[in-house]
């Protein structure tokens, strides 16, 4: 696509007005630009942002910015009501029609039985009016009124009437078009074709109007390849396309999935034939962005708009912000929300939800109440989905008891509480544990006719099934079947993360099996389960009876299908597994598993992934990562990251880098990374970190652990852990505890050597360790005091909370002051890279005053 190149110096979120922008970049006209394929999509996607490519030079059409459509596109209007209006063919505007119209429109609705929809008497009251209506002016106006009301058999009425009363065939196609379009808009594309079919067989359909009314309709309804197969028969028959015709296609491809590339052939074909883009061709291109997580893209997309002179309206900047949101850059959005301002652009209730949303997704709950007090004090309403999402975020909080008082407020203004509201109550319960209350609420749901649907069955067998009731799973399921509801991906992918979370890898395996049977295809959350699990589990499950399930019990991959090696009874093998998880069933046939074949399965995974074209996120990374850890060798977690190379080269570049040892350019790469990471929610980004300083604890690379897990604090990724007399590890993982309580001492060590006092008590606290069922006994608890002991600290487990390590802050300064102290702490590399002191050269931004002490340890100490 033939495109300007924004100047380097120009922002999208600057501060400043807008008053400068057009003029500063309409003077360099000259400016060499890009097609949009090239400059707007990536060569290489890394985790879930595309990076920005090289630009390709070619020449910028000729462009006007006094266009005829600048009053229209003011930035008054909403764009949702400016596409309804078809620029390039004749308008057919409130404006234009007569005043008589208006009585008709009111009669025939009342002579069809008080607005029943009948249809009786229309064409009476069309007759008696006849010679007074304005011609097409006045019938359009009709149609669309009619189909605003939601009158459509009177509309259909009111068209066969006209058609049958026209013999010009311009008039014809007029009619044609304004009937398509309004079909198209109420989502009827079979009366729409039957429409068109029958206005092309007599002879006024073919007009690029009516071919690009049809083309609207279809893209309306996500019928992309319908729409371009018009699109091909409207070119064949030798009309040309217009502005609508291209906006149409690009709508189709957002709509109808068929992706950004697509969009951006439509957008270079427009160009090429001198058709120029306005507004509602942007938001499209827009739009197309905001369903596949483009940030980079739209971005590009937005800039152009203001090269081009084309002001923005408020669907432009909610559309950037569901970009920026979907893409979790939530500190974007938010300076995209305050340029609206310096735009003369209210946020209105699609905005402020969008970035409640976007908020709830990235973890930063805070903001989003904060957002949604925002909205009451301005006066916007909050409606049905805003309390949804407020019940949601509170009930992801754990603050029940304001959940509970939403949906009561909600039903207080007469809003009935839905499927939507009691889905968020029951997955928020559950995860809190509070499986009573979550019993209650399915029954209360019930009760108050509200039908549970499959995401309601889903998070419940998921919820009783990682806390082990299996009766209670059992007996929802058996319910879900009885309801005729058919499983999706979703639905697969819950059960198997559930059953994989209890280390029944087994079972998850044979539930992948029996989704794919039934033509479901997993998906990267499903993949990423089974892998973590293997990752995860020294044995196997032992829900399945050896006789039930004769012959060899070792899982395979075969064919894309996950499967037993052992014949396959027919039955529901979900109800199987759950009776064999009963209570009072055997369970003394577990079958260990070794780390051979966890790590040959591992690599099947791996590999049907890439096969099938499943696109792995930053938790499959993580998940990848962590099985590294638990590898029994070097060369075993090498094999694996080669698996990497068939994903992300950038992550694999990182993470062998960092094994190898750290050095000045492996370290730019990986900050780079952590940028992208940084996008992610908090769960996600500290997964991730703490997955790659496992890793790196576990091969000896303690040295480059420490600089990965400081880096993490740095960026926030486990919120206020660290302070002069507290060291808060229990969101870490035990590999980044570790190198954190080495970095904390000698910060502590640094304010020691300086003369200060330390503060009366020390703390670290480790929780009970993630995911432990047994008080006192968590991985990470057991680790860390491993740790404690092994260095000689005088940090001692408290009598009054057994996840706390506790230390006078006098015997913390004796111990510090001791000669082998220091050397104990510092960490080292069993592998270095020849240019690896290089890195202290690098300009890292200190945490605190303590780290810049840090630093000056580390540079102290022996490399």
């Amino acid at each position: 696509m033939a495109s300007s190149t924004p100047p380097p110096h120009w922002s999208l979120t600057t501060s400043e007005t807008s008053k400068n922008h057009h003029s500063r970049h309409l003077k360099n006209t000259q400016t060499a630009t890009t097609k949009l394929n090239s400059r707007w999509t990536s060569k290489k996607v890394s985790l879930d942002h595309p990076p920005h490519p090289k630009n390709a030079p070619t020449a910028l059409p000729p462009f006007s910015s006094t266009s005829q459509l600048s009053v229209d596109f003011s930035g008054k209007r909403s764009t949702r009501f400016v596409s309804k209006m078809h620029f390039g063919r004749p308008k057919f505007s409130s404006a234009r029609h007569s005043s008589i119209a208006v009585d008709v429109l009111e009669m025939a609705i009342k002579c069809s039985g008080n607005g029943n929809g009948s249809g009786y008497g229309v064409e009476n009251v069309l007759l008696n009016y006849e010679s007074r209506l304005c011609g097409t002016d006045d019938y359009t106006f009709l149609l669309r009124e009619l189909g605003n009301r939601g009158e459509l058999s009177l509309a259909m009425r009111c068209f066969e009437f006209c058609v049958g009363r026209e013999r010009r065939f311009g008039e014809l196609g007029k009619l044609a078009s304004s009937m398509i379009s309004i079909l198209g808009r109420l989502g009827k594309v079979e009366l729409a074709e039957e429409v068109f079919k029958n206005a092309v067989n007599g002879g006024y359909g073919t007009t690029v109007f009516v071919y690009s009314a049809m083309i609207s309709a279809y893209a309306k309804s996500g019928c992309c390849y319908e729409a371009f197969r018009v699109f091909k028969e409207m070119k064949d028959s030798g009309l040309k396309p217009n502005i609508v015709t291209y906006n149409a296609l690009i709508d189709a491809c957002g709509k109808g999935g068929a992706g950004f590339k697509r969009a951006s052939e439509v957008f270079d074909e427009m160009l090429k034939t001198g058709v120029q883009p306005d507004r509602i061709t942007f938001n499209s291109l827009l739009a197309v962005c905001s369903g596949a997580g483009l940030w980079e893209a739209a971005r590009d997309l937005f800039h152009e708009m203001v090269y081009r002179g084309i002001n923005q309206d408020i669907y432009t900047y909610n559309t950037l912000l569901d970009v920026a949101c979907n893409s979790n850059h939530i500190d974007a959005a938010f300076e995209i929300m305050s340029e609206m301002a310096t735009k003369g652009i209210l946020p209105n209730e699609v905005t402020f939800s969008t970035m409640v949303r976007g908020c709830a997704k990235s973890g930063r709950f805070d903001k989003a109440l904060s957002l949604f007090n925002d909205m009451k004090y301005i006066g916007i309403k909050l409606d049905r989905v805003a309390y949804n999402t407020l019940v949601a975020i509170y009930a992801n909080l754990g603050r029940f008891d304001e959940a509970l008082r939403i949906g009561n407020e909600m039903e207080a203004i007469g809003l009935k509480k839905d499927v939507v509201t009691y889905n968020a109550l029951l997955d928020g319960f559950g995860k809190q544990g509070m499986y009573g209350k979550v019993k209650d609420l399915f029954v209360e749901m019930k009760a108050q006719n509200v039908s549970p649907n499959l995401l309601t069955y889903s998070t419940l067998i998921s919820v009783y099934s990682k806390e082990g009731l299996y009766i209670e799973a059992m007996e929802v399921y058996t319910e879900f079947k009885h309801r005729g509801l058919k499983a999706d991906v979703v639905f697969y992918s819950k059960l198997i993360d559930a059953f994989c979370k209890k280390g029944l890898v087994e079972s998850s395996v044979l539930l992948l099996h029996k989704m794919m049977k039934e033509g479901i295809n997993p998906n990267v959350v499903t993949y990423n389960s089974i892998i973590n699990a293997y990752g995860q589990s020294t044995t196997a499950d032992h829900s399945l009876h050896h006789e039930q399930w004769a012959g060899s019990s070792e899982l395979t991959l075969t064919s894309g299908v996950a499967e037993p090696c052992a014949n396959n009874e027919e039955g529901d093998n979900i109800e199987r597994i759950f009776e064999q998880l009963l209570p009072g069933k055997s369970t003394s046939n577990k079958k260990v598993i070794t780390s051979g074949q966890d790590f040959a399965c591992i690599l099947q995974v791996f590999q049907k992934m890439h096969e099938l074209g499943i696109k792995p996120n930053v938790v499959t990374f993580s998940a990848i990562l962590n099985a590294c850890s638990r590898c029994s060798s070097f060369e075993e977690a090498s094999l694996l990251l080669e698996e990497l190379r068939l994903f992300d080269n950038q992550i694999y570049g990182v993470a062998h880098g960092l094994l190898m040892g750290l050095h000045e350019n492996v370290w730019l790469q990986a900050l780079s990374l952590f940028d992208e990471v940084k996008r992610m929610d908090s769960s996600t980004s500290s997964a991730f970190y703490n997955a790659l300083t496992d890793v790196l604890w576990h091969f000896g690379q303690k040295r480059g652990a420490q600089f990965v897990a400081l880096e993490g604090q740095r960026r926030d990724v486990w919120p206020y852990a660290w302070s002069s007399s507290c060291l808060d590890l229990h969101l870490m993982s035990s590999g980044a505890a570790r190198a954190m309580v080495h970095a904390w001492l000698l910060s502590i060590c640094s304010i020691v050597f300086e003369g200060k006092e330390l503060p009366e008590l020390l703390s670290i606290l480790t929780g009970w360790g993630k995911h432990s069922k047994v008080v006192g006994d968590g991985i990470l608890k057991r680790a860390v005091e491993a740790l404690l002991i092994s260095i000689g600290s005088p940090f001692r487990l408290a009598k009054s909370n057994i996840g706390r390590f506790t230390s006078p802050g006098a015997a913390v300064t004796a111990w510090l002051r001791e000669s082998g102290t220091l050397k104990v702490l510092s960490l080292q590399d069993e592998r270095n890279h020849p240019r690896g002191s290089q890195l202290f050269n690098l300009p890292l931004l200190p945490l605190t005053d303590l780290d810049v002490a840090l630093s000056s340890n580390f540079q102290a100490l022996p490399l």
